[in-house]
């Protein structure tokens, strides 16, 4: 087939690379001219594990070009940003490729869209927009929602692998677009409706939120009450039914922060845990300074050294991540933060190496967790600090090693 993916980020430029090298005729199309002009250039402006090999092997095809206008094309993936807006789901970048698209509709096309959102979206946002064309969805097009449930810094593998559902206009719309996905998953293809799909998108990542924030709440109470919560939950999951996840700074990501607010949304009374979830989750970058601030004391021009500041840990990407409340919060305190992490490449403070960010500071707190950061050597660090402490939300380093190494650790 010939497909046009509009919008090459963290969803899109995957996908388009596996649509690519699995034999179809791909052009990929985003606004900002920067990222079109790269991809031609042959060069990869993400992050992901495998990506770059995949993403050569589809330009060096001649499969995937880019654009920053859609083509007459046979199938149509629309994977751009559906960001949280005023607890509301803000639909314009959805619109707007609709609206695109909608020039070049022919009979017989598929319209998919890939983009997280509410309940009704597709057929109240995007079936309208689509028939400006003059044609009827259902029956002179297809359209289709099947929403991504990929795990960044595994993104290439779970495309591939995982089970896709797939909602439809009509039965048919479903079908026509199983077969284009079919050329690249092995997982299961289960086939439904357009409303159940936009929904278990939004249920599988507010079942993963309301799972954070409990994991969050019992850290909460466990600092209240002095006492480790690593080893409360560790007891507890000895139980055959008990599976507490592990407490952290925060909750970022394009994913996890916003989806539960498109639920909450569509039925805001029915919501109330939901709602409780997110200001948990929300409030607990705020705790992580808190507890910054105590372990500094009364040190004065006191400097912290925040190592990792994507949302999660081994990629790029900062979106959301907590570390920015955290950094925010402690500058507002009058503390000078500096900022070290070895995968992301961008971020609204400049990025230092590991050496200048640790000299003098009095505290290093780390806020991805970083497999590197398992690595770091605790005693050639803490010669290059002013004082010798750590905050580590993750429990990543080897607490025992640290704390001979003469630091005081601590942990949520």
């Amino acid at each position: 087939m010939k497909v046009c993916v509009l919008g090459l980020g963290y969803i899109g430029l995957p996908t388009a690379s596996v649509l690519a090298t699995s034999g179809h005729t791909v052009l990929g199309v985003d606004i900002d001219r920067r990222i079109v002009e790269l991809i031609n250039k042959k060069q990869v402006h993400i992050e992901e594990k495998g990506l770059k090999t995949l993403f050569g092997a589809a330009v060096n095809s001649g499969n995937l070009t880019a654009s920053t206008k859609p083509a007459p094309s046979d199938a149509f993936i629309i994977a751009v940003p559906t960001p949280e807006k005023n607890d509301r789901a803000d639909l314009s970048f959805l619109r707007s490729a609709a609206e695109t698209i909608s020039a070049h509709l022919r009979p017989g096309n598929i319209v998919i869209v890939e983009s997280t959102i509410p309940p009704g979206a597709t057929e109240e946002h995007v079936v309208p927009v689509l028939e400006t064309s003059g044609l009827k969805a259902g029956r002179d097009f297809h359209v289709a929602h099947c929403p991504e449930r990929v795990l960044p810094g595994q993104i290439l593998k779970e495309l591939i692998q995982n089970d896709r559902v797939i909602g439809g206009l009509t039965p048919d719309c479903a079908a026509r677009a199983a077969e284009l996905y079919r050329s690249f998953v092995q997982g299961r293809i289960e086939l439904t409706d357009l409303r159940t799909a936009e929904m278990v998108k939004l249920v599988e990542n507010s079942y993963r939120d309301v799972n954070i924030a409990f994991a969050n709440t019992i850290s909460n109470i466990c600092l209240a009450q002095q006492v480790r919560s690593a080893r409360v939950i560790e007891l507890a999951n000895m139980h055959p039914r008990v599976n507490i996840l592990r407490p952290g700074p925060g909750v970022g990501g394009h994913c996890i922060p916003v989806d539960p607010w498109f639920l909450i949304e569509c039925a805001p009374k029915n919501a109330e845990l939901l709602k409780t979830a997110r200001r948990v989750n929300n409030q607990r970058p705020r705790v992580v300074a808190a507890l910054a601030k105590k372990m500094l004391g009364r040190a004065r021009n006191a400097k912290v050294a925040v190592l990792g500041v994507s949302f999660k840990g081994d990629v790029d990407d900062v979106r959301l991540a907590p570390a920015e409340i955290v950094i925010d919060e402690l500058e507002r305190g009058g503390v000078d933060v500096a900022v070290y992490d070895p995968h992301v490449k961008q971020f609204k403070k400049d990025l230092m190496n590991l050496e200048d960010a640790l000299r003098d500071a009095d505290l290093a707190v780390i806020l991805a967790d970083h497999s590197d950061f398992k690595y770091l050597h605790p005693e050639r660090l803490g010669r290059l600090m002013r004082s010798r402490r750590v905050l580590d939300p993750f429990g990543s380093v080897d607490r025992a090693l640290w704390e001979a190494a003469g630091f005081e650790v601590r942990t949520l």
